[in-house]
C-alpha cells in the first residue's frame, strides 16, 4: 500500500502548494499591484502624496502618527471661535499644506482622492451618472449599521430604494408631520419648564440629550407609526454600534480587518444581530395590524418588488430601517445643540431671532406657513450647517474610469470631499470664514460662497439627503419653541470638544443655563 500513498500524498501536497502560490498571488495583487497601479495613474497626472508606510496598512501608520504627535489645546482653552478641523484632521492638513489641494493617499488597499479644489468640487456635486457611487470599503467596514439600504447602496438597488422612499420625504408629505413634530416638541419644552420650576426659576440642562429622545421620537413617530418609548432599545443599540465603529475613525479600508474577531468586531455583530430582532420585531407587529400608511408600510410592499430581489425581504427591510433610524435620528440632533450653542454664545442672533419667532407666530403654536417665513431662523440653520455639518465627508468610488475637470480617474479610486475644510475656506467664504455670521446668506448661497456648489451639509449629487425637507421642519420647529419660551447662554459646565463619532458631535454634550437678561417681547420662563 505504501507505494500507492506516496502518489496521493505528492499530489496532496502539490494541491496545497498550488492554493497557498493562488491565495498569495491573489493578496500581491489586491495588496500590493492594484493599489500601487492606481497611484502610478494618478502619479502621472501630477498628483501627487504621502508614500505608503505599509503594503497591509497604507498611509494608516502615518495618520496616526501625525495625530499623536500634533499640538492638542487643552480643553479648558478651547474656543468656539477656533477652526477645529485641523485638531480632528492634522494629517489632512499636513498634506494639503505639502502637496496642494489635491491629493492622493491609502489606507489599507483603498486609494484616495482628497479633493478641495472648488471647481472639481462644483462638477462632483453636478455629476448625475452612477459611474460614481459609495465606496465598497466603506460599505464593507460600515456594513453593520448601513447594509445595502439607501445609504450605503450603489446602482439598480439604491435607484429602487430612492423611488421607494423619496416620497415619502417630499414637502406634501412633510407638511402632515408637523403636528407630530409639534407633540414630540412640546414633551421636551413640558420637561425644561418643569426643570426651571423646580430648580427656582433657574436650570443648568445638558440640551443634547433631550433633542436625541426628540429627534428618536419623530423619526418614530413619521416613520415607523410608534413612540421613541416603543424603539429606544433599536435607536440605544444603533447609537452603541456608531460609538464603536467612530473608534476606527477614517483608518478603514484594511482588507479582511471587518471579518477578524476581535473584541469590537465581536461587539460589532452581536449588536447588528440585536438591532434586526428588534426591527423585525417591529415588522411583524405592522403586518399583524395593517393600518399605518407610513415609511414602514412602504417599506413592506416594497419588499414584495421583484427587481430587488438582490437581498433578502428581511434583509432589504432591515437595512433600510436602520438607514432612517441612524440618519434621523443622529443629524438633526446634533444640529440642533450646534445651533443652540452658536446662539448661546451670540446673544444678539439670539435675540434677533426670537423676535422674527415672536412676530411670525405671534401667540400660537408654528405651521407650515410660519416657518416659511421665518428667514433669520433659516439663515442661522445654514450658518450652523457651514460651521458644524454633520457628515465631515463626502466620499465616493469611480466604478469605471471617469474624467474629473482634468483629472483622469481611474476605476477603484475612492474620491473624499472633505466639507468642514471646504465650508471653513477664507478663498471661498471671506476672512471670516471660521466666524459665525448668518448675516453672509441674506442674499441666499449664491451671495454667501463664491463657489455655491461647495456648500454640501446634505450631500452630493443625486444622492443628496433624501430627508433635507423633513429635517429642516423639525429643526425650525424645535427652535423656534426653544426660544419662544427660553433666554438661554452656556453653562460653565460647557467644554467645547468637536469630535466625529460618523457624525460631528459635541464630545461633552451641550449645557444651557439660564436665566439671562429678558429680551424685548413674549414671556420666557428663562
Amino acid at each position: 500500500m505504501e507505494p500507492l500513498l506516496v502518489p496521493s500524498l505528492k499530489i496532496f501536497l502539490s494541491l496545497i502548494v498550488l492554493i497557498l502560490f493562488t491565495c498569495f498571488i491573489y493578496l500581491y495583487r489586491i495588496l500590493v499591484l492594484n493599489p500601487k497601479t492606481l497611484r502610478s495613474k494618478l502619479l502621472k497626472q501630477g498628483i501627487n502624496g504621502p508614500a505608503p508606510s505599509s503594503f497591509i496598512y497604507g498611509n494608516v501608520p502615518d495618520m496616526k502618527r501625525i495625530q499623536s504627535t500634533a499640538v492638542k489645546i487643552p480643553i479648558d482653552k478651547r474656543s468656539v471661535k477656533e477652526d477645529h478641523i485641523s485638531s480632528l484632521f492634522p494629517y489632512f492638513e499636513q498634506w494639503r499644506n505639502e502637496y496642494g489641494p489635491v491629493f492622493t493617499y491609502s489606507t489599507g488597499n483603498a486609494q484616495m482622492l482628497y479633493i478641495t479644489q472648488p471647481e472639481l468640487v462644483k462638477e462632483i456635486n453636478l455629476w448625475t451618472s452612477m459611474s460614481l457611487g459609495k465606496p465598497s470599503h466603506i460599505q464593507r467596514d460600515r456594513g453593520a449599521l448601513f447594509g445595502k439600504g439607501v445609504i450605503g447602496a450603489n446602482g439598480s438597488l439604491w435607484a429602487q430604494q430612492r423611488k421607494i422612499i423619496a416620497p415619502e420625504f417630499y414637502m406634501e408629505k412633510v407638511k402632515g408631520m408637523m403636528n407630530l413634530m409639534l407633540d414630540s416638541a412640546t414633551l421636551v419644552m413640558r420637561k425644561w419648564e418643569g426643570e426651571v420650576q423646580n430648580g427656582g426659576g433657574t436650570a443648568d440642562i445638558r440640551v443634547d440629550l433631550d433633542l436625541r429622545s426628540f429627534s428618536a421620537d419623530v423619526i418614530s413617530k413619521a416613520c415607523f407609526g410608534s413612540s421613541y418609548n416603543k424603539g429606544k432599545d433599536i435607536f440605544a443599540k444603533i447609537r452603541a454600534l456608531q460609538e464603536i465603529m467612530a473608534k476606527q475613525g477614517l483608518f478603514i479600508g484594511i482588507p479582511g480587518s471587518s471579518y477578524l474577531p476581535t473584541t469590537n468586531n465581536k461587539k460589532i455583530w452581536r449588536l447588528e444581530k440585536e438591532v434586526s430582532r428588534l426591527i423585525l420585531k417591529v415588522v411583524k407587529e405592522r403586518r399583524e395590524a395593517k393600518t399605518e400608511m407610513d415609511l414602514l408600510q412602504m417599506l413592506l410592499e416594497g419588499a414584495n418588488n421583484e427587481s430587488l430581489r438582490l437581498q433578502s425581504t428581511n434583509q432589504f427591510i432591515v437595512d433600510n430601517c436602520k438607514n432612517i433610524y441612524f440618519a434621523g435620528f443622529e443629524t438633526t440632533a446634533t444640529t440642533a445643540s450646534w445651533i443652540l450653542m452658536l446662539l448661546a454664545t451670540h446673544p444678539e442672533w439670539q435675540t434677533r431671532v426670537r423676535r422674527e419667532v415672536s412676530e411670525i407666530c405671534e401667540c400660537s403654536l408654528p405651521d407650515f406657513n410660519m416657518l416659511r417665513k421665518m428667514e433669520l431662523l433659516t439663515m442661522v440653520i445654514q450658518e450652523a450647517l457651514r460651521l458644524y455639518p454633520p457628515a465631515m465627508f463626502v466620499s465616493r468610488e469611480a466604478f469605471k474610469d471617469v474624467t474629473i475637470g482634468d483629472i483622469h480617474v481611474p476605476k477603484g479610486v475612492a474620491v473624499w470631499l472633505p466639507v468642514g475644510t471646504l465650508h471653513r475656506d477664507p478663498k471661498l467664504w471671506g476672512p471670516d470664514a471660521c466666524d459665525f455670521n448668518p448675516d453672509r446668506w441674506s442674499q441666499g448661497t449664491a451671495g454667501a460662497c463664491t463657489v455655491p456648489q461647495v456648500y454640501i451639509p446634505f450631500g452630493v449629487g443625486p444622492r443628496i439627503c433624501l430627508g433635507q425637507n423633513f429635517a429642516m421642519a423639525e429643526l425650525k420647529i424645535i427652535l423656534s419653541l426653544i426660544l419662544s419660551k427660553f433666554s438661554f447662554s452656556l453653562s460653565p459646565k460647557y467644554r467645547h470638544s468637536p469630535v466625529v463619532k460618523l457624525t460631528l458631535e459635541p464630545e461633552y454634550g451641550v449645557d444651557l443655563i439660564g436665566p439671562t437678561e429678558r429680551s424685548e417681547g413674549g414671556p420666557y420662563i428663562w
